[in-house]
């Protein structure tokens, strides 16, 4: 006999318009109590919209939303927590003078001040005593927030959530910002949530992991529903098509089983180390080879691309070009000697948000867009930014419009676009599919492929294990900083392999 169903949440013909974009139409949805909700399409779908009107992030232009029975219309976020409705946005959501503690519980100090002073002893110790509650990993507490990496800083709004002790746990696109062992954390997290009758919404663009830890999935697509499906019930290519509208043809990842490279050596790394984080590191890559590194939130992977481009000043040992008899020692010397590097942190790191999208694809090619004065020529940067517009199949209303108006998936497009227009020798990728839908994840995947042909040489880090076992033609999988073993494409290279090596 099923159990009786009991919403939690129930919304009626929601809509929201931004201009003439209907981000939302007639959007009808209802979470139960206790249910592990996925929300699944491409980016432009309408997936944050709803989910950020939810919590009272945004206003919604027509339609009802019911909480518990009762009528439900947040005008903030401070609204929805009042309500016991947390949330996680997408974009990263501290404010980086403050520090990770005051950012937890940023807008509701009051419970730690006394007159006009905040104790924050007090207020460390009560979010430790969160983070211990729901099984989560330390992070420094007293350290501005913008020291921080990408995953601490999702730490400190995860934890912001549930300090409200939240009956609705809204996730989005939290868990591709997260290392294995944190994501496994994440993943406890919920089953708890569920265990407790508390719901949880979330969004996320990998299908299979989605699909694993929730009851259901809404898929939507321009802004309306689809349907929503039994997560044990859906196969993966049901799920796609749902999300496009059609079959996504063409491999995902690479279909050869053995590596391949060429004899010439690219980029040449000894004893590289940079504080605690990277530890006497030593590799070659080849031209025409996908290097792969993988590790949990304390294997220093990250720290390495910053490295290798030359961003890390205290860091020691030698980034080596042999073919140019050059030592990489700024980023400067690496931009000059066609090196590239894509940062796990789009928006903070690699693009200018506030920026047009003409201005973004062409910063790293400057020298060769001045005019005959040696002025920049504004012909040449608008006819190069409409190029890579065109070939790289960025949906934006034109060049002059500010990337931060964009989708996930059409900022990246732009952050990998601007370097794979230069002539480059290698390409250093930090998760570069974090934050991006399966239609974008599958050109990105392409794109590596024909590079690799052309014979560049590429470091891919990445949290995903599927993508590094999908493309990588060796893997050196990364413990505290230094290598503990390498794996070649082909022999044993496994989700298991790797994850008995990193544990």
């Amino acid at each position: 006999m099923t159990a009786a169903r009991e919403p939690v949440l129930h919304i009626e013909k929601l809509c929201k318009s931004f201009g003439p974009t209907k981000a939302n139409t007639d959007i009808d949805f209802e979470l139960d109590r206790g249910e592990i909700r996925g929300l699944v399409g491409e980016n432009g779908s309408g997936k944050s919209t709803l989910l950020s009107q939810i919590a009272g992030v945004i206003a919604s232009d027509r339609g009802t939303m019911y909480l518990n029975g009762e009528i439900y219309a947040p005008q903030s976020p401070l609204d929805a927590y009042a309500r016991k409705i947390g949330i996680v946005v997408q974009e990263l959501g501290v404010i980086g003078t403050l520090s990770a503690g005051v950012n937890v519980f940023i807008g509701r100090t009051d419970a730690f001040t006394r007159a006009g002073i905040v104790d924050k002893k007090k207020m460390n110790a009560e979010i430790r005593e969160i983070a211990r509650k729901w099984g989560l990993a330390d992070i420094p507490l007293n350290k501005p927030a913008k020291s921080l990496n990408v995953e601490s800083r999702k730490q400190i709004e995860l934890l912001r959530a549930l300090a409200i002790d939240p009956q609705i746990l809204i996730l989005d696109e939290i868990t591709q910002a997260l290392s294995y062992d944190n994501r496994k954390r994440l993943h406890d997290l919920i089953l708890t949530f569920k265990e407790m009758g508390r719901s949880v919404l979330i969004i996320s663009h990998d299908l299979e992991e989605i699909a694993e830890i929730t009851d259901t999935l809404t898929v939507l697509r321009d802004g309306r529903v689809v349907d929503t499906v039994r997560s044990d019930k859906v196969t993966m290519n049901d799920l796609k098509r749902m999300m496009v509208g059609r079959e996504i043809e063409g491999d995902y990842y690479r279909t050869d089983a053995a590596p391949s490279r060429e004899d010439r050596i690219v980029l040449s790394v000894r004893d590289l180390t940079v504080r605690k984080e990277v530890r006497s590191m030593s590799f070659d890559l080849h031209a025409g080879e996908i290097l792969g590194f993988c590790g949990l939130s304390d294997s220093g992977i990250h720290m390495l691309g910053k490295a290798l481009y030359g961003l890390e000043e205290d860091a020691r040992g030698a980034v080596l070009l042999p073919e140019k008899g050059v030592r990489i020692k700024s980023s400067k010397m690496a931009l000059e000697n066609n090196i590239a590097y894509v940062p796990k942190e789009r928006d903070g790191e690699g693009l200018m948000i506030n920026a047009e999208i003409r201005d973004n694809f062409c910063l790293p090619s400057l020298d060769g867009m001045k005019g005959k004065f040696g002025l920049l020529s504004a012909k040449k940067l608008n006819d190069a930014a409409n190029k890579a517009k065109d070939a790289f199949a960025v949906r934006c209303r034109d060049i002059f419009q500010e990337v931060g108006g964009l989708s996930g998936g059409n900022k990246q497009k732009i952050n990998l676009g601007r370097w794979i227009a230069k002539d480059l020798s290698v390409l250093i990728l930090d998760c570069p599919t974090r934050g991006v839908d399966v239609g974008v994840k599958s050109y990105i995947y392409r794109l590596m492929r024909d590079l690799k042909a052309k014979g560049l040489g590429i470091i891919l880090i990445s949290d995903e294990l599927l993508e590094i076992i999908g493309m990588a033609d060796r893997v050196f999988v990364v413990k505290y900083g230094e290598i503990a073993q390498e794996l070649v494409r082909g022999t044993g290279f496994s989700e298991e392999a790797i994850i008995e090596v990193m544990l």
